[in-house]
């Protein structure tokens, strides 16, 4: 467990951030995490570089809706002011904290007590200066050998409620860590590509990295590092679950990527309906397609959609055509249509959304 949040075991897969603010700045960082929450982030892990940091744990741990995490480099006291602070668990990077398999003992003793997790989390950049002399490099073996070692060291003393991280912005080398760890122990493991870039590098890196550990069982905790706003890893790292089928399906758009055979704008028409249907609170898979060939099956097999050409658009709803619209109607059409089917979910939408609402759908025989 990370506070309420089930980690490991066979709980599902959670998906974390870490906020941007001076978490110093308490009303700015609870405001974070409130977005984060409200973006589908469960767990939550702040920085702890200063005293004044450590001060604003007490509020943050109290008032934030989802577990946070606290982060500690380099002062091995900070570790146990969030263990007093109420944290839901400490991540601590073993690599650079000075003299840290000392305080190993003390450490294993404050968690305990509280019963506050560990996650040890090594990085390829931050790799401890004796095991880059044996290895040369940041390499796989490097990192899972430092995990295990800082793990053995608290299992000395009886305390095994351990998370492990072993991070490389390499995500070849990142698997093959994941993969030896996953053979070598029974923790929880939290994956991620460190460093992973901006936006669609990272995504792109991440979606590669955990898509081959995930549908190998491997990982408990996943959080995507990128170079851009953190609500922005919350929508990459859900999507990536559901693309595996590891949470239930939000929001599905299908779209073909055209070809000489579209009749239509596909590009447009895919943007407009996602734009259109963005935030919908049901599970609903919407095909969005622009020719004859792939489009009839395609908008038969979703819950919603448009086979388009010639200048109109059939509308399918489950499976049947209702109507058949004008280009220009194709997007407005579609949007009532899923707020049609989100109502008839039992959805809670919006009085925006609900004035939308068309009336009753007549098949078309």
């Amino acid at each position: 467990m990370v506070g309420s949040v089930p980690v490991g075991g066979g709980a599902p897969v959670s998906v974390q951030s870490m906020t941007t603010t001076l978490t110093s700045d308490v009303n700015a960082t609870l405001q974070q995490i409130a977005e984060l929450t409200a973006s589908g982030c469960q767990i939550v892990r702040v920085a702890v570089p200063s005293q004044d940091d450590v001060e604003a744990l007490p509020a943050i741990a109290r008032k934030s809706q989802i577990p946070v995490i606290a982060d500690i480099h380099f002062q091995p006291k900070y570790v146990f002011a969030a263990i007093d602070a109420g944290c839901a668990a400490v991540r601590v990077n073993p690599g650079n904290i000075r003299q840290f398999d000392d305080k190993v003992k003390e450490i294993a003793k404050a968690a305990g007590d509280a019963g506050v997790p560990i996650r040890i989390g090594v990085n390829a950049g931050s790799l401890d200066k004796r095991l880059l002399a044996k290895y040369g490099k940041a390499t796989a073996e490097a990192l899972v050998e430092s995990a295990l070692w800082e793990c053995s060291l608290f299992e000395e003393h009886g305390f095994r409620d351990i998370k492990i991280s072993v991070k490389h912005n390499d995500p070849v080398v990142m698997i093959r860590a994941y993969r030896q760890l996953a053979a070598q122990c029974d923790y929880p493991l939290h994956l991620g590509v460190t460093e992973a870039g901006p936006a669609f590098q990272g995504t792109i890196k991440s979606a590669v990295a955990f898509g081959a550990l995930l549908a190998e069982g491997i990982g408990d905790t996943i959080r995507v590092s990128l170079s851009a706003p953190p609500v922005e890893e919350i929508k990459v790292g859900n999507q990536i679950l559901e693309s595996l089928g590891l949470r239930e399906r939000g929001l599905e758009i299908v779209s073909c990527p055209s070809c000489g055979r579209a009749q239509v704008d596909v590009y447009k028409l895919a943007e407009e309906v996602t734009a259109g249907l963005e935030g919908l609170p049901v599970p609903l898979r919407v095909a969005v397609m622009g020719c004859v060939v792939n489009g009839p099956g395609e908008a038969r097999e979703a819950d919603l959609g448009v086979a388009s050409g010639n200048g109109k658009g059939q509308i399918f709803v489950k499976g049947q055509v209702v109507k058949t619209v004008p280009e220009a109607q194709i997007v407005e059409t579609l949007i009532q249509e899923a707020l049609r089917i989100a109502d008839e979910m039992g959805a809670d939408l919006p009085d925006e959304l609900r004035d939308m609402l068309p009336g009753p759908t007549v098949t078309v025989h």
